[in-house]
Parts: C-alpha cells; sequence; structure tokens
C-alpha cells in the first residue's frame, strides 16, 4: 500500500451550459470556479465543440485546472482525474445511437493510493436525454451494465468493480426525503412542451413526473443516491439535497436533476455532500460536490479485490 494517500478526495460534477456558450471570459470565470473546488475527480457535461481543432478547448481545460482527462464521444460528457491520485486503466466508449442520445463518458480507473493490489473502480459522467423520457429509463437501464464490468485478478478469477456515476439526469428524484426539492406540479408547469419533456404516461393513463431513472438506478440495492445518503445519515446534511437547478417560470420549481450515485460498497467513504451555487450568467446547473475520505476509500478497494470471485 503507498503511504501517499489522500485524506479528503473531492469528486465535482457540473453541467456548464454549451461549455462557456463560446465565450473565452466565460470559460476562464467557469475554469476558476472549479479549480477552486480542487477536484480530484471532475464530471462534466455539455462539452460542445471541446474536440474541435485537435482538441484545443479540452487541452486548455486539462491545463487551467491541472488535471488529464477523456473526452466522450462527440463531445457530449467528459471525466477529468488529478494524475496523483487516479490511473486510467481502460475506457467504456459508448457510441451515440439508440442506446444513447448523448453518449456518457465511462473509463475503469486506479485509485492510486490504495496500491496495485486494490481492486480498480468504474468512474462515469452521463447526461441523459432532455425530450423524452422513454429514452431516458433506455438510457439508464443501460448504465446500469457498468454496475456489472468486472475486472481479473492475478489468480484468474474475477471481481465485480465498484461504480460511481455523476451527471445530469434530466429527472427527478423519487421523493422520500426531508428537504428534497419537491416534485413539481405537472399543470403548474407552463411550457407545455416540458410537460411532455419531464413526464411519462403510468399504467393509470395518466402522466406522472419522470422519476424512472432515480427509480432504475437504486432497484435491488444497485447503487444509492449519496445526495439522498448523506442527507440521511447521522453525522451528514440536509443540505446535500439542495436544488441544482433555478425555478423558472417556465419549466416550474427548484429541482434536483444533477445527481451522483455510487455501489453501496462505496457509501462508508461519502464524508459529505453539498451544491455549490453558480450564477445564472455562467450556468443554468449548479455544481454538486461529493467529499470521499481517501483512507476508507483504499480500504474499500483493497477489500473488494479480496471479495469473493463473480459468479
Amino acid at each position: 500500500m503507498s503511504t501517499d494517500i489522500a485524506d479528503i478526495v473531492t469528486v465535482v460534477n457540473w453541467n456548464l451550459e454549451l461549455n462557456g456558450k463560446n465565450d473565452p471570459e466565460l470559460r476562464r470565470a467557469a475554469q476558476e470556479k472549479v479549480k477552486a473546488l480542487k477536484p480530484d475527480l471532475l464530471t462534466r457535461q455539455e462539452m460542445w465543440g471541446a474536440d474541435a481543432d485537435g482538441h484545443t478547448l479540452f487541452n486548455d481545460d486539462k491545463r487551467a485546472l491541472g488535471l488529464e482527462g477523456e473526452l466522450g464521444p462527440d463531445s457530449c460528457t467528459a471525466i477529468f482525474y488529478t494524475p496523483r491520485l487516479f490511473a486510467p486503466v481502460r475506457d467504456w466508449h459508448q457510441a451515440r445511437g439508440p442506446k444513447w442520445v448523448l453518449a456518457p463518458t465511462a473509463m475503469t480507473l486506479r485509485y492510486l493510493p490504495a496500491g496495485e493490489d486494490a481492486a480498480p473502480f468504474v468512474a462515469a459522467s452521463r447526461h441523459d436525454n432532455y425530450a423524452s423520457a422513454t429514452q431516458r429509463l433506455i438510457e439508464t437501464e443501460w448504465l446500469t451494465t457498468l454496475a456489472d464490468k468486472a475486472w481479473q485478478r492475478p489468480d484468474g478469477t474475477w471481481l465485480t468493480l465498484p461504480v460511481l456515476i455523476a451527471g445530469d439526469h434530466n429527472s427527478y428524484p423519487e421523493p422520500g426525503v426531508a428537504g428534497d426539492p419537491p416534485l413539481p406540479v405537472l399543470d403548474e408547469i407552463k411550457n407545455r412542451a416540458h410537460r411532455v419533456h419531464r413526464s411519462y404516461i403510468g399504467p393509470d393513463g395518466k402522466r406522472h413526473m419522470d422519476i424512472r431513472p432515480d427509480q432504475t438506478l437504486r432497484a435491488e440495492n444497485l447503487m444509492e443516491d449519496v445526495a439522498r445518503y448523506w442527507a440521511t445519515a447521522p453525522h451528514g446534511s440536509p443540505k446535500a439535497v439542495a436544488r441544482t437547478v433555478n425555478a423558472s417560470l417556465t419549466h416550474g420549481p427548484d429541482a434536483r436533476v444533477d445527481r451522483a450515485y455510487v455501489t453501496p460498497e462505496l457509501l462508508p467513504a461519502v464524508t459529505g455532500v453539498d451544491v455549490i451555487e453558480v450564477d445564472e450568467s455562467l450556468s443554468d446547473h449548479h455544481i454538486l460536490r461529493v467529499t470521499l475520505d481517501g483512507q476508507l476509500l483504499g480500504g474499500i478497494l483493497r477489500q473488494a479485490a479480496r471479495d469473493a470471485p463473480r459468479d
């Protein structure tokens, strides 16, 4: 085991609107905003144009933030990481198409301080479809396959890897946690198209606000919403479930559409979840931050490597 283990590992998620709207000053302000949070792992959405001109904008982000990174297919999403703590093992490129309107960036990362014998884990940045609840459900069902990725041990047996997923889900969490923004009331959303975009027709023939992606990820104890977990943890805070997008006259009330999920074995490492609000001139989404205990994370990954082989 390495002795250079981090006390705190900071994970940040942000959908920076239109990747800075082609405004160099806005992009620079966004970079400074993120840099001040000192992320060790950063998941981003709306990376539009980051692949143009030989990845000029993407490389600029990496230099400005002092991070390495992986830009996903068609610049939909990206993952940045500090090489001091993380090293890429492989990627899981997902092409746009029937499965994904906006393809996620997914990769297996090794947490270096845990040592070579520890299990790596899967990290993903996702951006669900904006307009179709049906498509979001399909995308989420496919996203669950990331929780079925395996890694071969030196002895030839296989282990199933822990997973961390963050992004813009364009849907709502299932109600049930005090402090969580309430679900919008369908008839009170002024924009009629948005009513359709954020709802689905249930078995009763009526439209319901879309919580199915959240329900799917949390089904069968597959994953947990870290904000939901931290809001109800003994030493947690209800501020974990703060809004990530502001209310608007057309789209309805405050909402928590940006969320992070982990497989259960990673939950004990969570030490904090909060939302850093940004001015709407910078982005229409706020920043989600999750902190992990580096010592516990290392221990969890070492234990994962010793767990029973995959069936």
